[in-house]
């Protein structure tokens, strides 16, 4: 049996007290990290190729589906506003499409063929790279795309929680995060779904530090879609160039529309 379908060792759970269920919950969860960190290596390997490829022009895509297909497109959906990288850089698909972001579709996921022809339409190609994400490590949408794509040449990875699974015998390199049996028998949106936030977290976030997108520790070239940005992205230039006065540098911030822009600008300005 899959690790991830084992029971639970917590019984009874409907005679719990909501504290009893609270603690036990966060008892397991605190386990993910450790296991994470034993994926570190696989993980870095990952971002490697990663950026590498994107450099060359590539994209990063995730495929999975359910609650993996869904974290595949959050990560992918917050990339352009944090880093201000282009939509089409890191893409996310799910079995199902769009609909199933909001609505289960779990029979999409049972397609072998879905998700390399999901890909299609972005005429993948060798400098990108395919991240499968299935907590099982079976599904068909996720194994059918990665043999797909490593088949032609393209870089795979994968993201698990199974160990010995088809997606990591697939890939070109596996990330196996074995959390243990999940708190509710099988509800893999649980840690096995927090070991892959923290993984896509590591890998999306490293790749756009390694391509320029972070200077320090600011996100430089974030999106100034509202007030809160605004004012963060004020302050970041405040730090940056020494700036005392806030209302100049937000002017300067509105000016330019970037916080990298802004920077470059006044430090020119001011040799």
């Amino acid at each position: 049996m899959k690790v991830t379908e084992q029971s639970s060792i917590y019984t009874d759970l409907e005679k719990m007290s909501v504290h009893d269920l609270l603690v036990d919950i966060n008892r397991e969860d605190k386990n993910v990290p450790f296991v994470v960190e034993k994926c570190i290596p696989q993980i870095e390997k990952t971002v490697n190729a990663i950026v590498e490829r994107l450099q060359e022009g590539g994209r990063l895509f995730y495929l999975g589906a359910g609650t993996s297909g869904r974290l595949g497109v959050l990560d992918a959906s917050e990339i352009p506003p944090t880093y201000g990288a282009p939509y089409d850089l890191i893409i996310g698909l799910i079995a199902g499409g769009d609909t199933a972001l909001r609505k289960a579709t779990e029979n999409a996921e049972d397609d072998p063929e879905g998700g390399w022809n999901d890909m299609q339409p972005y005429k993948v190609d060798t400098r990108d790279v395919v991240v499968g994400i299935a907590a099982s490590g079976v599904t068909p949408y996720v194994v059918g795309a990665v043999t797909e794509a490593r088949k032609r040449g393209i870089f795979t990875s994968g993201i698990t929680c199974n160990p010995d699974s088809p997606l990591a015998a697939a890939v070109d390199v596996p990330i196996v995060a074995v959390v243990g049996p999940e708190f509710v028998t099988g509800s893999t949106r649980m840690k096995s779904g927090t070991a892959e936030k923290l993984i896509l977290n590591m890998i999306s976030t490293s790749a756009m530090i390694r391509l320029g997108h972070v200077r320090g520790n600011k996100m430089i070239d974030m999106q100034l879609n509202n007030t809160k940005l605004i004012e963060r992205g004020t302050r970041m230039i405040m730090d940056a160039t020494g700036i005392s006065d806030c209302d100049k540098a937000r002017d300067l911030l509105l000016k330019y529309r970037s916080v990298r822009t802004a920077v470059d600008a006044y430090m020119k300005s001011e040799k």
